[in-house]
C-alpha cells in the first residue's frame, strides 16, 4: 500500500495529499509472484489524486476530493483487452508468431502482430513471408536465443532472449535505466503560467477544455489518453495511414477519444495548425521515431511554449538500447519478471500487461500534475516514462539511489499514508464491466478505475471507427 506513496512523490505530488486516498483491497486480484496488484493500485492511485488535485484547483475547491481505489475496478482494468466483446465476440489478442519459442541455449519471445513485423521476423530468419508456426519452430532451435535477438532487431523485427533478474542487472541498457527516476521531469522553458477556466457542473472534469493530440499506438500510451479522455480532454489520435491499427485494440482504448488519419511528411501544414491550439502531445512512438519530423518534445515546446509534453518509450531513450522497439512482453522478457513468474520448464508472464497498464496510468498522472504545476508557475514540461523503468520499480522496488519516500511495493514509508478498507475477494470481473452502443457495435468493457469523488465514472463517447475522423479539432 506505501508504494502508493513512492508513485506519488515520483510524480512530484505533495505527500500529505496521500491521506485523501482509500484503497479497498481484494486478495485474488492480479496473483503474482512479483507484487503486481500493489503496483497497478499505486498507478492507479497516484493518476486518480493527481485527476483530483487539478480538479480542486480549478473548481476553488479548500480540500481535494477523497480518492478510492478499488482493486477489483483496478484488475479489471489492467486485463481491458480480454474482456472486450464486440458484438459479443471475444477480442483477437496474440497473433501466432508472437510467442515464446525455445532456441538452442533458452528461450525468446517474439512480437509479430503487426503485418510488418511478422514480415521482418521471418525475414531474419530467412523464412517464406508464408511460413507457418511450425517452420519458425524449426528454424529458431537451431539458433542461439542472443543471435536470434540481434539478428530480427536488425532486420527491423521484435525479439527479445530470456534473462534471468541477475542477467537483465548485468546489462548495460539495465545500469542506465535504473539510474533514472521512475517519472522524470523537465521544465525547458519559461512560458507564462497556465490559466485554467475554473470548472463548472458536474461531474467534476479536471482536463476539460484541455487539447491533447495522441501520437501513440498498442497499450500503454492509449491508455493514458484514455484516462485523459476520461477526465474531460478532447483527445484526437493521428496515426498514420499506412500503418492502420489492430480493430480490437482500437476498440479497447478508443473510448473518449476521436481517430482521424494524418501522414506527418505529407500533411505537415495539417500537424502544425493543430499543435498550434493543442495544449497536450503525448508521443509512444520509439525514441527518435519522430525527430525527423520535427517532433522531438525539446522541438514541440519550441514551436508551442506552454506545451506539456509526454514521452513513452519501451527501453527509455538512452543506453544502447534507447532507439530499439518493445512491448510490453518482450520487457517482461528482457528483465527478468518472465524468468521469475515461470518455472524451470517454461518461462512465465505477468497476470496483466502490467507495466503498459501501469506506465499508461503513470503517464497520464504526470500529465495532470505538469497542468497543475504549470497553473502555478508557468514553463513548458517534458515528461519522460518507460516500461524497462516501470519493470524496474517492479522487480527491485525504488531502484538504486532513488530519492523518493518508499521503497518496493509494500515497504515501510515516510510521511502520510492512503487508508484501507478489506473488499471481498476478487472472483471476476463481472462487476466492473459495462456495455454500450457504438458505431462498431455492442460493446463490453471494462469500467474506468480512476475515481474520485465527483468526478466522472464514464467517458463521454464510445470508440469509434479508426481513422474515421477529421484531423481537426473539434
Amino acid at each position: 500500500m506505501t508504494d502508493i506513496r513512492f508513485a506519488w512523490s515520483a510524480l512530484g505530488g505533495d505527500p500529505a495529499l496521500v491521506s485523501r486516498i482509500t484503497t479497498v483491497e481484494r486478495e485474488g486480484a492480479l496473483g503474482a509472484r512479483l507484487p503486481v496488484r500493489e503496483l497497478a493500485r499505486a498507478c492507479v492511485g497516484a493518476c486518480a489524486l493527481a485527476a483530483a488535485e487539478l480538479a480542486a484547483r480549478r473548481a476553488g475547491l479548500a480540500e481535494v476530493p477523497a480518492v478510492r481505489v478499488d482493486d477489483g475496478a483496478v484488475a479489471t482494468a489492467f486485463t481491458s483487452e480480454r474482456h472486450l466483446l464486440v458484438d459479443g465476440r471475444p477480442p483477437l489478442t496474440f497473433a501466432p508468431l508472437s510467442r515464446f519459442w525455445r532456441t538452442a541455449d533458452g528461450w525468446v519471445r517474439t512480437h509479430a502482430n503487426y503485418p510488418h513485423h511478422r514480415q521482418r521476423l521471418l525475414l531474419a530468419l530467412g523464412l517464406p513471408q508464408d511460413a507457418e508456426p511450425a517452420a519458425v519452430e524449426a528454424a529458431l532451435a537451431e539458433r542461439s536465443a542472443l543471435d536470434v535477438e540481434e539478428a530480427v532487431y536488425a532486420a527491423g523485427g521484435l525479439a527479445v532472449a530470456l534473462r534471468t533478474p541477475e542477467e537483465w542487472g548485468a546489462h548495460e541498457q539495465a545500469t542506465a535505466v535504473a539510474a533514472r527516476p521512475l517519472v522524470q521531469s523537465e521544465r525547458p522553458d519559461e512560458a507564462r503560467a497556465r490559466v485554467l477556466p475554473a470548472l463548472e457542473g458536474s461531474p467534476a472534469l479536471p482536463a476539460a477544455g484541455l487539447r491533447v493530440l495522441d501520437l501513440t499506438r498498442v497499450i500503454a500510451g492509449p491508455v493514458a489518453t484514455r484516462a485523459l479522455a476520461l477526465l474531460g480532454a478532447d483527445v484526437l489520435r493521428l496515426d498514420a495511414p499506412q500503418l492502420p491499427e489492430l480493430a480490437d485494440q482500437h476498440a479497447d482504448t478508443g473510448f473518449g477519444k476521436r481517430s482521424a488519419l494524418l501522414d506527418l511528411a505529407a500533411g505537415r501544414t495539417a500537424f502544425e495548425e493543430l499543435l498550434a491550439e493543442a495544449d497536450v502531445v503525448v508521443t509512444g512512438y520509439r525514441p527518435g521515431g519522430l525527430d525527423r519530423f520535427g517532433l522531438s518534445p525539446e522541438a514541440l515546446a519550441e514551436r508551442r511554449p506552454g506545451l506539456v509534453v509526454a514521452q513513452l518509450s519501451a527501453w527509455g531513450g538512452y543506453g544502447p538500447w534507447g532507439g530499439r522497439r518493445g512491448f510490453d512482453s518482450l520487457v517482461q522478457v528482457a528483465t527478468g519478471i518472465a524468468a521469475v513468474e515461470g518455472s524451470a520448464r517454461r518461462p512465465g508472464a505477468l497476470p496483466a500487461q502490467a507495466l503498459d497498464h501501469g506506465t499508461g496510468y503513470l503517464l497520464a498522472g504526470a500529465v495532470l500534475r505538469a497542468l497543475t504545476e504549470q497553473s502555478a508557475e508557468g514553463g513548458s514540461r517534458v515528461v519522460r516514462l518507460s516500461l524497462a523503468r516501470t519493470a524496474t520499480w517492479l522487480t527491485q522496488g525504488s531502484g538504486p539511489g532513488a530519492s523518493e519516500p518508499g521503497g518496493a511495493p509494500g515497504s515501510a514509508g515516510t510521511g502520510a499514508v492512503p487508508s484501507s478498507v478489506p473488499g471481498a475477494p476478487y472472483d471476476g470481473p463481472e462487476p466492473w464491466l459495462g456495455e454500450t452502443d457504438s458505431g462498431i457495435g455492442r460493446l463490453r468493457y471494462a469500467l474506468p478505475p480512476v475515481a474520485f469523488a465527483g468526478g466522472p465514472a464514464l467517458w463521454a463517447r464510445p470508440p469509434g471507427h479508426w481513422g474515421a475522423d477529421v484531423a481537426r479539432w473539434a
